[in-house]
């Protein structure tokens, strides 16, 4: 098994408020943070017992879980699903198992899949299209992608697969696109789908994800998490989560509603947008480095990328004074940025 590079540079990721109060002095409390992509009208439902803080997981209460998971997620008789303290957690096992491989990304992308098989020791090769991925590899793409919201049809990875050791698919932000999902069309396929509840149902700080496909490979997943892996506490509210169509479905039509707001807002003030999904936007502008810094010092954390310093990444404004101070600060901001070039 190749050991761990331990060289490596760590991912910058969004949600950071401790950074972000460092730069800008503004107490943790009171940042507006629309970094993340998180739902930030979480799951309601999480009132526990205090008993269950004090007891070990029983297979029952897993079991439960699991069958809510694969009656939400369509899973079908042929595969396998296995639960996890997070996706994250997923992401850095999984290339345990595959020791030496050449491993190509479909990028832009979260950049945590990059950073964890190469952790492993693994090569990685990124690409920027389906078709420049080559036969006999381990493939990752992300559907929807992290950040431009990029979508690829079921048919067109199922065929990817076919010349493929193995197809990671990671559908974190797949929840508001279900036709998206390959979940349902795994049976027999070399592909390994990540989900989680940490986006769309708002509760990244549970620590709950899944893993779904060969049994083969997510029974190897399972023996490496251990015993336990998931929280008494995580179960049960995950579990609720799942079975609660009626919150879900009012969920979908509310960030629709949202998300086309927060384009309408950014379209207003001629801002290019390049992608996104229900969570979140990603424009493209040269006053990028400006508009973060006057939206920080105004309590209004965004997601900027090193690699690419045009691109911002917006998520969805919470209560109405946060959509009205949000919208403020933009249109003072560039008001500002478009008098001083005149």
């Amino acid at each position: 098994m190749s050991e761990p590079v331990n060289n490596l540079t760590k991912p910058i990721h969004g949600g950071d408020l401790t950074a972000a109060t460092k730069e800008f002095g503004l107490p943790e409390d009171q940042w507006i943070d629309l970094s993340t992509g998180i739902n930030s009208a979480s799951y309601p439902n999480t009132h526990l017992n205090a008993q269950i803080f004090r007891t070990l997981p029983k297979m029952s209460d897993m079991e439960r879980l699991l069958n809510g998971a694969r009656r939400f997620y369509r899973v079908n008789k042929d595969s396998e699903i296995i639960a996890g303290p997070g996706t994250q957690s997923i992401l850095q096992n999984l290339p345990l198992l595959f020791p030496s491989r050449k491993i190509v990304i479909l990028t832009p992308t979260y950049s945590e899949h990059q950073y964890t098989w190469e952790q492993a020791g693994n090569k990685v090769v990124p690409v920027n299209t389906l078709s420049a991925i080559p036969h006999d590899v381990i493939a990752v793409v992300v559907n929807p992608n992290n950040p431009d919201g990029r979508k690829h049809q079921v048919e067109d990875l199922l065929k990817l697969s076919e010349n493929l050791e193995l197809l990671v698919v990671d559908e974190a932000f797949c929840d508001n696109s279900p036709d998206l999902s390959i979940i349902p069309h795994l049976a027999e396929h070399k592909i390994l789908v990540l989900r989680s509840l940490g986006k769309f149902f708002g509760l990244a700080g549970l620590r709950l994800g899944f893993a779904l496909g060969m049994p083969v490979i997510t029974r190897q997943l399972a023996a490496r998490l251990g015993p336990w892996a998931v929280s008494r506490p995580a179960i049960e509210i995950g579990t609720r989560a799942l079975l609660d169509s009626s919150w879900f479905s009012e969920m979908q039509e509310t960030l629709n509603s949202k998300s086309s707001r927060l384009n309408r807002i950014l379209d207003k003030e001629k801002l290019s947008i390049i992608g996104g999904t229900d969570l979140f936007t990603l424009i493209t502008t040269d006053h990028a480095f400006e508009l973060y810094n006057a939206l920080a010092n105004a309590g209004i954390l965004v997601r900027r990328f090193e690699d690419h310093p045009k691109w911002l990444r917006m998520g969805l404004p919470g209560v109405e004074i946060e959509w009205q101070k949000f919208e403020f600060v933009l249109n003072s901001t560039l008001n500002t940025i478009n008098n001083v070039r005149k």
